[in-house]
C-alpha cells in the first residue's frame, strides 16, 4: 500500500494517498469509515487508474473544517484538493455514503473541475424520519465519544448476516473508525447530513453519472437512491445484489467492476 502524504489544502493539513498510473480517479470515503475502507479495491483500481484517496476533514490527520459546517463545505474542500493536486478535468470522482453526498454536491458546485461521477449509496437528501437516527448518532458521540458510535456505524454499513459472519472485518472497521475520526468533526458531519437537500440542484449536474446502491442498504435505501439517478440528466442506476452500504468492503469486486466499466 502506498505511503500517505501530508499536504496543505486550503491552508490546513490533509492526509492523501496517491497510487497507480493511468486516468485519474478520486475516492471520497463515508462518514462511517475513512480512506482505508478502500484498501481492498485500491490494488485493482491502481492497476488501471492513478488513484487519489484522501482522508476527509476530521479523519486521519486531515484538519476538521471550521464551524459551522455544511456538506457543501466538504464539497468545496474536495474542489480545493483537486486544484492543489492539479488533477485534470478528465478525473473521475467516486464517493461512497457521506462521500457520495459530498461528490454530488461537488458536481453541483464544481462540476467543471472533473469528468465522470460515480455515487455509491447516497441520496438527494434524507427523508425526515431518516434524519432522526443521524441526530441520535451525533448526540451519542457528543456524550460518549467515538466509542459510542461504533456499533451503530457497523449496523449502518453492513447487513446483520454479514456482521455475524465477518467478526474480523467488523473489528477492523471499528478500530479504524475509532482511530481515525475526530469525534467533534464526526458529530458535525452527521448533523450536516440532516440539513442537506440536493433534489432541486441535481438538474445542474452535467457530469456523466453512475449511481450505485447496495440492494440491502438500509442507510441509503435503493428506492431513494434511484431518485438521485432520476434527478441527474442521463445518469445510470445499478444495484449490487446482497450488499449493504459499503460495497468497497462487502463487495469489492463488484464495485471495481462498475468503476472499470463506467470510467476506464
Amino acid at each position: 500500500m502506498s505511503q500517505a502524504s501530508r499536504i496543505p489544502v486550503a491552508g490546513r493539513p490533509a492526509t492523501v494517498v496517491q497510487t497507480g498510473r493511468g486516468p485519474d480517479l478520486l475516492l471520497v470515503h463515508s462518514l462511517l469509515a475513512e480512506r482505508s475502507s478502500f484498501d481492498q479495491v485500491l490494488p485493482a483500481l491502481a492497476a488501471r487508474f492513478r488513484v487519489t484517496a484522501p482522508d476527509l476533514p476530521g479523519y486521519g490527520g486531515t484538519a476538521p473544517l471550521p464551524e459551522p459546517v455544511k456538506i457543501e463545505d466538504y464539497a468545496d474542500w474536495v474542489a480545493e484538493l483537486i486544484r492543489t493536486l492539479d488533477l485534470p478535468t478528465s478525473t473521475t470522482v467516486l464517493g461512497n455514503g457521506f462521500g457520495g453526498f459530498v461528490a454530488t454536491a461537488l458536481a453541483v458546485r464544481h462540476g467543471a473541475l472533473f469528468d465522470k461521477l460515480i455515487v455509491a449509496d447516497a441520496l438527494p437528501g434524507f427523508p425526515a424520519p431518516a434524519k432522526e437516527p443521524l441526530r441520535a448518532l451525533a448526540a451519542r458521540v457528543a456524550s460518549q465519544g467515538m466509542e459510542g458510535a461504533l456499533d451503530i456505524a457497523i449496523r449502518r454499513m453492513f447487513p446483520e448476516d454479514y456482521i455475524a459472519a465477518n467478526p474480523g472485518i467488523v473489528a477492523e472497521r471499528k478500530e479504524a473508525l475509532l482511530r481515525a475520526a475526530d469525534a467533534g468533526a464526526f458529530q458535525r458531519a452527521a448533523l450536516a447530513l440532516t440539513k442537506l437537500d440536493l433534489a432541486s440542484e441535481l438538474a445542474k449536474i452535467r457530469n456523466p453519472t453512475l449511481v450505485i446502491c447496495g440492494a440491502l442498504d438500509q442507510t441509503t435505501p435503493p428506492q431513494i437512491a434511484r431518485q438521485l439517478a432520476e434527478g441527474i440528466s442521463g445518469a445510470r442506476y445499478e444495484e449490487i445484489p446482497e450488499c449493504g452500504h459499503c460495497p468497497q468492503v462487502q463487495k469489492p469486486d463488484a464495485l471495481v467492476a462498475h468503476a472499470l466499466a463506467f470510467a476506464a
